[in-house]
Parts: C-alpha cells; structure tokens; sequence
C-alpha cells in the first residue's frame, strides 16, 4: 500500500507554523524576562528609598546623638563650676571655723601658761600672741612667721604653736620654726629657747613625737588645758 506524499506546500506551512510557535514562546519567555527585570527594579527601587530612609534616620541620630553630647558637656561643665564654687564655699567656711577654734584653743592655752611653767620652775613675766616677723636669709630670700604664743622671763623664751588637730608634720615644721627663732627675733639671742606644742586632738601619735622631740605638751580639755608630758619628761633648749 502506498504512503499518502506530504506536498511541499504544505511541508512549508507546518515549518512556519513550527517557526510561529518558537517565535511567540520566545515572546513570551522574554515577557517574562522583562517583567522580572521590572520586579527586580521595583525591589531595587524600594531598596534604595529604604537605603535612603535609613541614611536619613542615621543622619536623624546623628543629630539628636550631637545635641545630646553638646548638652551634657555644657550641663558637666556647669556642674563643674558649681562644684569648684561649692568648695571654695566649704573651704571658706572651714578656713573661718578653724580660724574661730584656733582663736579659743589659744585663748584657752594663753590663760593656763603662766601656771603651767610655774610649776616647771619657768616663771613667766611675758606674753606676746600672734607676733609676727621677718627675716632675710642668706640667700637674699625675706621670710616672714607669725608665732602663736611667746612667753619669757628674760631668761627664758617658751615659744608655744597651737593647733585643733596636731599632725607629724605639724611638729616637723615647728622644729624647724625653733631652729630658726632667733633669726626671727634677734632680742633673744641670749635666753634659752624651749618649745611646746598645744592641742584639742592628736593624729598618727603626733603627740608622743612632739614629746620625743623635746617639746612641752599642752593638751586642751574643756574649759582648761594642762601640760600632758610624762613625769620624767625634760625639754630641749633649741639655743
């Protein structure tokens, strides 16, 4: 039996409907190439109006961030000032309250003086307070002093510093206030110079190496002061 022939007619219609066919499937595959080109510029849109948005609320913090900085450095600075104020007020206050209770301990001590070196064989015809003075050192150097309480007799000079609290450098200093004294005041180039240290509280045993030092203890109490070295204490002349 014979094959039905396919004519060539109709060989090239079924060739360019095949054709057709690849043709409008690869429309439609680069309809779908550009669609997802467009989504994939929308998201890429959206992506940089985020981008941006969140560079703008950075920016936002930034700002407030540097605001906030500039507000507590100007708030730490008057904090600052008001500190600084508040402890020149304090030490203004304790300069006065010292100053107060440095008055009455010496005021304390200068009524019971004469009495106390009595009874160690001084008798006392002299009381100077608060006599100041000067003196040029061999460097050319003026120093000036102001000593607490100087009593004498002519014979002797009993040279008293008075302090609230009596501290280890307290004493080291008036040692060296001793050593020094007839620079100070050239009138007692020839009495003998003895030291004594008078006091409400002692720090650090203060006290005990004012003692060891040769100088008179005088300690403060109430409405009196009275000589607190030990029985066998003897002072120290600093002539």
């Amino acid at each position: 039996m014979n094959k039905p022939t396919i004519s060539p007619a109709n060989e090239i219609w079924s060739i360019l409907k095949e054709v057709a066919a690849s043709h409008k499937e690869a429309n439609r595959e680069m309809e779908e190439i550009r669609a997802s080109h467009k989504e994939a510029n929308r998201e890429m849109e959206e992506i940089r109006a985020s981008h941006k948005e969140a560079n703008r609320e950075m920016e936002e913090i930034r700002k407030e961030l540097r605001a906030s900085q500039k507000e507590t450095d100007r708030q730490m600075k008057e904090t600052d000032r008001q500190m600084k104020e508040t402890d020149r007020q304090i030490q203004k206050i304790g300069g006065r309250f010292n100053q107060r209770w440095g008055a009455l301990v010496e005021s304390l001590v200068e009524g019971k003086l004469v009495k106390i070196f009595q009874d160690q064989g001084i008798d006392i015809t002299q009381t100077h307070t608060r006599s100041q003075s000067e003196w040029r050192k061999p460097d050319g150097r003026i120093e000036r002093r102001e000593f607490d309480i100087i009593v004498a007799n002519g014979i002797e000079v009993v040279v008293v510093e008075v302090k609230t609290t009596l501290v280890p450098k307290d004493v080291s200093v008036f040692l060296k206030t001793l050593r020094d004294f007839r620079s100070y005041f050239p009138r007692y180039r020839s009495e003998t110079i003895y030291g004594a240290m008078a006091y409400l509280a002692s720090e650090n045993k203060a006290h005990l190496l004012a003692e060891e030092e040769g100088l008179f203890l005088i300690r403060a109490t109430g409405d009196s002061a009275s000589l607190v070295n030990r029985r066998d204490f003897k002072p120290k002349s600093f002539s």
